[in-house]
């Protein structure tokens, strides 16, 4: 079976949303499918659809981050926001290619440097992210306050 990918439209906010949530369980799918339209429409960001006979079965998104990222020297970085396959269709290749359809995108946009991050728990997205060439910056917990 083999990948198509493509830069998502307006109209695939739905689509993109309907997997998204499946890895974002705590979003409600309109208001994601909102948001993402508004990523999607965005010159600072790319979100790319992976389908294989024509069902959408992942998908990757990434944007430009002007801020300090950790373990960076330059600016913009290119940066994976989210990337997610479909249970049945991973490991085949498929987040890699999504993952590299990012990286050129940054490329494109001028970045020398693409960063990600997962929650410290998440250590299939650890394994992931190492198994394609990224390398741990640090380790960070996050801490809040009610005043």
């Amino acid at each position: 079976m083999n990948l198509t990918i493509y830069k998502a439209k307006k109209e695939d906010a739905l689509t993109v949303a309907g997997l998204a949530i499946q890895m974002w369980e705590d979003n409600v799918l309109e208001e994601l499918a909102a948001e993402l339209a508004e990523i999607i429409g965005s010159s600072e960001a790319a979100v790319f659809l992976g389908t294989v006979d024509g069902n959408a079965i992942g998908f990757s998104q990434c944007q430009l981050r002007h801020d300090y990222v950790e373990g960076t020297e330059t600016s913009p970085v290119g940066y994976l926001e989210g990337i997610f396959i479909e249970e049945n269709y991973r490991k085949q290749g498929y987040a890699k290619q999504l993952l590299v359809a990012c990286e050129n995108w940054a490329k494109e946009q001028g970045c020398t440097e693409f960063a990600s991050d997962c929650e410290l728990e998440n250590t299939g997205s650890l394994k992931f992210h190492l198994s394609l060439g990224f390398e741990e910056a640090n380790r960070v917990i996050c801490f809040t306050k009610k005043l």
